[in-house]
């Protein structure tokens, strides 16, 4: 009997090994039921059975053996992508569920051959088929795995990022609040302008995490154009950052025209995030230079520090989030330990159709250089 004949004579066997091991993979499998064990394992079996019995090409068969067949256009999920989202959903690992397949191999070639008894040469090309539909059907499912499980991941980032925002915006009101009250006496005054230190830091924090997952989950981040004046942007952010390192020296240097259609608060996010980086990241006694020059296309803002220049590995990556940083280095700027400053900054010049260079060398420092178009 060829191999595609056997699965569909067969499935109800098949599908009991199935379910036995998938009964296996606790603790997400504890309270399942037979529908939700056997999962989309049925459909997989006949879509398995109606590959074997389909001609392919050298090319289709290749790419099947490596998971890598294209999928059909305008067609709606295969059984193994909708499994690999069933068990995300279900709490199964990737582990366990690369397991079910494999469970599923052994159990087809296992009833099969017993069956059969001895396999002649057109079953070896079943074989072959076989373990080729099976690799396609497990990249698919490990595929729609990561895919969901990853955007979970980042629904909750983004939902614990909104819900903490009101308790912290509690926390800094009432810390502000009591120090303009002029009330209070040391040392209670120094705790309470701790308190409001930390707590706009972690709002601050609390709002690169929300940008960060808003991006990751497609969204991109909104800005709202209107006509900015980028050297008062930048002159306030400077005052703001001097004020929490009063013994770093910053220096701004206009040239050109520095006006254009820019959403301001969102600007002065992503220098806030630059410039306090770079304060962070220069050598004692050395200033930070910040230099706006403008043309009719553009306007560029340079910041550039002193200090050991950024490691040639680190640049290629360093504005994917959360590989901003040198390993066991410090935390950068405002966004603090979670390293998302720059990956902040830089998805803030993209959404106004701008970029960011980098330049760094032991020699010269470091400098990143912001290139806004005037008008887009």
């Amino acid at each position: 009997m060829r191999l595609a004949d056997f699965i569909v004579a067969n499935r109800e066997p098949i599908l009991v090994e199935w379910e036995a091991f998938a009964r296996t993979c606790t603790p997400a499998a504890g309270t399942m039921d037979v529908v939700a064990l056997r999962d989309h394992a049925n459909a997989m079996l006949t879509a398995i059975a109606a590959d074997l019995r389909t001609r392919q090409s050298g090319a289709e068969q290749k790419a099947k053996g490596t998971g890598e067949a294209p999928a059909a256009a305008n067609e709606p999920d295969t059984a193994a992508e909708e499994h690999g989202a069933g068990r995300a959903a279900s709490g199964f690992t990737v582990e366990q569920m690369v397991a079910e397949y494999r469970a599923l191999r052994a159990s087809v070639i296992r009833l099969w051959t017993k069956h059969e008894g001895r396999l002649e040469t057109p079953d070896l090309e079943d074989l072959t088929r076989f373990n080729e539909a099976i690799d396609q059907s497990l990249a698919e499912s490990v595929a729609r795995f990561g895919e969901d499980l990853e955007h979970s991941k980042e629904l909750f980032l983004a939902i614990l990022g909104h819900d903490l925002r009101t308790p912290l915006g509690a926390i800094d009101m009432a810390a502000k609040f009591m120090l303009e009250s002029g009330e209070l006496e040391e040392p209670h005054r120094t705790l309470a302008a701790r308190i409001a230190s930390a707590s706009t830091r972690a709002v601050r924090m609390v709002g690169d995490l929300l940008d960060f997952t808003r991006s990751r989950l497609g969204g991109g981040i909104p800005i709202d154009r209107a006509d900015t004046s980028m050297g008062r942007v930048v002159h306030d952010v400077v005052d703001e950052i001097a004020a929490v390192y009063p013994e770093r020296a910053i220096r701004v240097d206009t040239r050109g025209t520095e006006r254009g259609q820019w959403d301001a608060a969102r600007i002065s996010q992503a220098l806030s995030n630059l410039i306090g980086n770079a304060v962070q990241h220069s050598a004692d006694g050395t200033t930070v230079d910040v230099h706006i020059r403008g043309n009719d296309r553009e306007v560029a803002i340079a910041i550039h520090n002193g200090g050991p220049g950024i490691p040639t590995d680190a640049l290629n990556g360093i504005f994917n989030p959360m590989k901003g940083r040198p390993k066991g280095g410090p935390a950068s700027g405002p966004s603090g330990s979670l390293g998302m400053g720059l990956y902040i900054a830089e998805r803030i010049v993209h959404a106004h159709e701008g970029h960011i260079d980098v330049e760094s060398s032991e020699a010269d420092g470091t400098t990143f250089t912001v290139h806004l178009p005037r008008h887009v």
